[in-house]
């Protein structure tokens, strides 16, 4: 813990608003606009491939267009979400230095955008983040893996790129911190849909006992045990009669409810540099039940975080019965009250916004240099 409270920055991704914009209810420049009418920023997150047309191979007018929209309605871009896949070709993987190029063309456009982070994939080795660092420091853009469920902050693999981080010692390496690892229990809106697709009261009982026993033992000590916990998840839908659950039983389960506790962050603290505000739903409290949003943001202003965090609403997979905009804006609420509680804020205006997040940035450049 510093002695400083940080003030993180409000804000969220466009990939909580999927539904939304699979369904045509929003173009791109749409959902910006809504994004900064509705108060959701000041800071915006967009993945790559998702919302860019031949990304990352964006032409000129089309990278100048955007960030006049962006300075138009003033919010402030945060991250992108690029992508470490090596399964691109149908003949065979990538080679190393096909990911370094598919990866560095993907860094260049997060530059060309405007954005200061780029959000990498779990799936990417030390040795190709550290390949990767000539590229980062001749964009100007942060390399920020993602640690998302079933890997957690103490996990061997995660620890493996901390000490490559350190002794790398770029301040343009860190790491996103996803809240989906450190998720206290079932989603109720998931429930919910199970109940809909004809799951009894009985097999939805099973699955959160199941999810329950498995938060008490902590997070899978490697991928075996996660996959014992797969199957498991699968048996059970099995042996109750609805077998075409199980693998969306196992997915969630495992995939994406992680139970590692909150303290957990701590081992990467420092290398924070961008925050994935993953959640699930509001209840009838105003309170997501399932993410201890209020922990996460106190453990996160005790730390001196000054940086963004992206609310990130993945219940829009399941829950097609309720407005996922009323839902982040219910979160943001959330968060805004538990920064409060914590001693702090979150940072809603723009012009504000850009300052702390030049100077969260620089910050860890200054460290590295001294």
């Amino acid at each position: 813990m510093t002695g400083q409270r940080g003030t993180p920055i409000q804000g969220v991704t466009l990939y909580s608003f999927t539904r939304a914009f699979h369904g045509r209810e929003y173009d791109l420049e749409g959902l910006v606009r809504k994004v900064a009418a509705d108060g959701y920023g000041p800071g915006i997150e967009i993945i790559g491939f998702s919302s860019f047309r031949g990304f990352p191979d964006l032409d000129d007018r089309f990278v100048g267009s955007f960030r006049d929209l962006l300075q138009e309605v003033d919010l402030v871009p945060t991250s992108i979400a690029v992508n470490a896949d090596i399964g691109l070709r149908r003949d065979r993987l990538l080679t190393q230095e096909e990911l370094i190029e598919y990866m560095s063309r993907q860094i260049e456009a997060t530059a060309r955008l405007g954005f200061p982070v780029a959000r990498v994939q779990i799936s990417i080795t030390p040795d190709s983040m550290e390949q990767l660092v000539p590229v980062a420091e001749k964009f100007g853009v942060t390399l920020a893996l993602e640690v998302h469920a079933d890997q957690y902050a103490s996990h061997p693999r995660i620890l493996a790129l901390r000490d490559r981080y350190e002794k790398i010692g770029s301040p343009l390496l860190g790491f996103t911190m996803d809240w989906g690892a450190t998720v206290s229990g079932f989603a109720p809106s998931l429930l919910e849909a199970y109940r809909r697709r004809g799951a009894s009261d009985e097999l939805r009982a099973a699955v959160v006992s199941l999810w329950d026993e498995f938060y008490e033992q902590g997070p899978p000590a490697d991928q075996a045990e996660h996959g014992q916990r797969f199957g498991r998840f699968i048996g059970l839908a099995a042996q109750h009669g609805r077998p075409e659950l199980g693998i969306d039983f196992a997915i969630n389960g495992t995939g994406l409810f992680g139970p590692a506790r909150v303290d957990d962050w701590l081992e990467i603290m420092p290398w924070v540099r961008h925050v994935h505000g993953k959640f699930f739903g509001i209840d009838e409290n105003g309170e997501e039940p399932s993410v201890p949003v209020r922990d996460l943001i106190r453990l996160l202003v005790e730390s001196g975080y000054s940086g963004a965090i992206s609310s990130e609403y993945e219940g829009w997979h399941w829950n097609h019965w309720q407005s996922p905009f009323d839902i982040i804006a219910g979160e943001q609420a959330v968060q805004r009250s538990a920064a409060e509680d914590s001693g702090s804020r979150m940072i809603t205006d723009a012009a504000e916004a850009r300052s702390v997040l030049a100077t969260h940035h620089a910050g860890h450049q200054a460290l590295a240099r001294s």
